[in-house]
């Protein structure tokens, strides 16, 4: 199995961290100038807008999964992966697939991370597997 799948991340989740880093660093702005005295807590909305809009643009670039060379994996720092041809049982269950090899290594996905679109691809991928699904 040689495909390159490459799984985003929903829209909805994308735009929720650009406007909430917008927010954020807005009032973080608005505290700085407005304040007589500056103390730290004036800086923590600036820096949590900061942090936001940094975890969008990541999400935006590296994408949620992605499915290359035989191998499955979370796009994030310390994400999990697994080999596709090791995965031995397939559970849906609370809105996230976990997948599990012989080792009992697990990777859970969660399915509302992911557009409609894209988890018609991951399903297919999934049940061209030989594994068992509960």
């Amino acid at each position: 199995m040689n495909q390159t799948l490459k799984i985003p991340y929903k829209s909805k989740k994308l735009i929720l961290h650009l406007v909430l880093g917008f927010f954020y660093t807005a009032i973080g702005v608005f505290q700085i100038y407005d304040a007589e005295n500056s103390n730290w807590f004036q800086y923590f909305w600036f820096f949590l807008g900061i942090i936001y809009l940094a975890i969008f643009f990541y999400q935006k670039t590296q994408k949620y999964i992605t499915v290359e060379n035989g191998i499955i994996k979370q796009n994030w720092p310390f994400g999990k992966h697994l080999k596709l041809a090791e995965i031995t049982i397939i559970r849906h269950f609370a809105g996230e697939y976990i997948l599990k090899n012989e080792s009992k290594k697990e990777l859970k996905i969660q399915i509302n991370f992911i557009s409609e679109e894209s988890l018609v691809e991951l399903k297919e991928i999934l049940k061209s597997l030989d594994a068992k699904w509960f």
